[in-house]
């Protein structure tokens, strides 16, 4: 036998030589999968940002937002260090598992409202699930007017470029 293993042994009465473990197996610390070690909480911000980008990309949606609060954003927006809000006319109601979502949308006349609609959820819910995790229960939508071809836009283009 080597010189380590003459070390691991030990003798039992009968002189016979026994292994003895001189290592315990490594015990797991923190006790499971580490992404279960902690809590994520998403602001309704976030939520909402997340939303009003996806529903802004689909076609057929002119705006977000009444008209009112697209008044006030192009004022908000002309003003030097004001941004462009991504969330006007999304409100959202996030729990730690599910949010709900209402949005305003404006939309292009001539488009089909409910085909527009359906899409508006299909890709909000995607965004929002694939970004967050969290379950969207619900997408409540509101067309709040329809963008004729002849209509000014509601925010006008800046004067500089």
């Amino acid at each position: 036998m080597t010189d380590m293993t003459e070390r691991n042994r030990t003798q039992d009465p009968d002189g016979e030589r026994e292994p003895v473990q001189t290592r315990k197996p490594p015990t797991k610390r923190g006790g499971g999968d580490p992404a279960s070690r902690g809590r994520t909480t998403i602001a309704d911000g976030v939520v909402e940002k997340i939303a009003g980008l996806a529903a802004r990309d689909v076609v057929g949606v002119h705006a977000m937002g009444s008209g009112l609060s697209r008044t006030f954003g192009a004022v908000r927006d002309r003003v030097p260090g004001g941004t462009k809000s991504v969330s006007r006319g999304v409100k959202a109601e996030v729990g730690e598992v599910q949010t709900a979502l209402d949005l305003e949308i404006v939309v292009d006349y001539g488009v089909s409202i409910a085909d527009v609609a359906r899409a508006v959820r299909e890709n909000v819910i995607a965004a929002v699930e694939r970004m967050t995790g969290l379950e969207v229960v619900e997408v409540n939508i509101a067309v709040s007017d329809v963008k004729l071809p002849d209509e000014e836009d509601d925010e006008p283009e800046p004067r500089l470029q």
